[in-house]
């Protein structure tokens, strides 16, 4: 079996209106995802807007979450950074920290080939002794990690597996199926949308960001899937689109990773996961009259009364 497999929620990073970390919101937002039966936690995430923070707030809020989850599940923690050595930094502190993997994208901001993608991943799996998952996320990072890169680095175990968040589910499938006689990798899709069908193709996990608004229904549409109940898991996907749409709800006022990250944040918040709906400077936060259509959205799904 691959290393890591399941539902494993890249976690929103609560704040309090003054934008530091809520670390008692924090606390509740890790638990409702293990109470909802998640199988890793991924830290440091875009979801968790991992690049407004510190180093010193990078390592506090991996140590939280590796003391409130207390060795229940693996914890993924973010190292991204736009070059090499910082990222190495990053992944040697994620490990003191507590971290059973490092998540690591393309360098951003300087221009690389793929042979200097590879070597990037190369350099930090030299330097640091823990599992690297690459992160294919070329919206963010403006690079695509290529499948002769992903599969090339994966045949040499300078990486462990991938999170796929291209968007590029053919080109995650080419790598699933040229890494099929390797027990050891494993493939991972950070949409939230397209879980069955990924699923169905060979991936061993999936990375919901929504999952930290409705754990159990992810958890559900993984276990349906593992059955082969397809029928049922399409009907546990088809009501997890509805609830998607709450991303949809600020865009035009608001970028599409304020609208996306924002609406997780607004809903767990009127869950009562979290206390605050605040979003990193400069990203806006979803206002009054969003968060009403968000909980229309939410008491549509089953989750708000």
């Amino acid at each position: 079996m691959p290393l890591f497999t399941g539902v494993v929620p890249p976690v929103v990073t609560p704040l309090h209106s003054d934008f530091s970390v809520d670390f008692p919101s924090f606390t509740r937002t890790i638990e409702n995802l293990l109470d909802g039966g998640v199988h890793g936690l991924f830290v440091l995430g875009s979801t968790s807007e991992v690049v407004f923070h510190d180093e010193a707030g990078r390592r506090a809020i991996i140590e939280h979450a590796a003391k409130v989850n207390n060795g229940r599940v693996p914890i993924f923690a973010g190292v991204i950074d736009p070059t090499t050595d910082r990222v190495i930094n990053h992944a040697k502190v994620a490990r003191s920290a507590g971290a059973d993997a490092v998540v690591v994208t393309a360098p951003f901001y300087t221009r690389t080939s793929q042979p200097e993608i590879g070597d990037h991943f190369r350099y930090i799996k030299d330097a640091v002794d823990i599992p690297i998952i690459a992160y294919d996320i070329p919206v963010c990072v403006h690079v695509k990690l290529e499948r002769k890169t992903t599969v090339g680095l994966a045949r040499e175990g300078a990486i462990a597996g991938i999170k796929d968040s291209s968007g590029d589910d053919g080109n995650l499938r080419y790598v699933l199926k040229d890494m099929a006689n390797d027990p050891n990798f494993f493939g991972m899709t950070g949409s939230e949308i397209l879980v069955d069908s990924v699923l169905a193709m060979g991936a061993h996990g999936v990375v919901p960001g929504l999952a930290n608004v409705d754990p159990h229904g992810y958890v559900k549409l993984w276990n349906l899937m593992q059955a082969g109940q397809h029928a049922e898991a399409r009907l546990e996907q088809e009501r997890l689109l509805k609830l998607f749409e709450i991303v949809w709800i600020s865009l035009g006022r608001t970028s599409a990773g304020s609208a996306g990250v924002g609406a997780f944040k607004t809903a767990m918040k009127s869950l009562g996961i979290i206390a605050s709906n605040t979003m990193a400077r400069p990203q806006r936060s979803l206002n009054d009259e969003e968060t009403a259509k968000v909980d229309i959205i939410l008491r549509d799904v089953g989750l708000l009364r």
